[in-house]
């Protein structure tokens, strides 16, 4: 199989993804998102009855063998107030976290 993701077309997503990679990062991300796009040639190569149904995982979980959901239980912590005095900046009982900065990628 020939490459599939040229240089143009990394560089591109690259840039789509607002990354700053050098040279030698660039280079193995592109080798190896290549050599993921040649495993799944291989597993595609793989014959499957048409009858074979559709699974994520390859084994379909049936409620016959599937563990039963476990019940949502309310364990509310003691003594919140110890948890929040740890905090370096609260408010009304809630914690001050940093706003995290934005900015517009082009």
């Amino acid at each position: 199989m020939s490459e599939t993701i040229t240089r143009e077309i990394f560089d591109h997503m690259v840039e789509l993804a607002a990354l700053e990679l050098d040279e030698a990062e660039a280079e193995y991300l592109r080798t190896e998102l290549n050599k993921q796009l040649q495993a799944i040639e291989v597993l595609k190569a793989v014959k499957l009855d048409k009858d074979t149904p559709i699974a994520s995982h390859g084994v379909p979980y049936t409620p016959e063998i599937s563990a039963q959901p476990r019940k949502d239980i309310i364990d509310p912590f003691p003594n919140p107030e110890e948890i929040v005095a740890l905090s370096p900046e609260t408010e009304d009982g809630y914690l001050i976290v940093p706003d995290i900065p934005h900015e517009d990628v082009e």
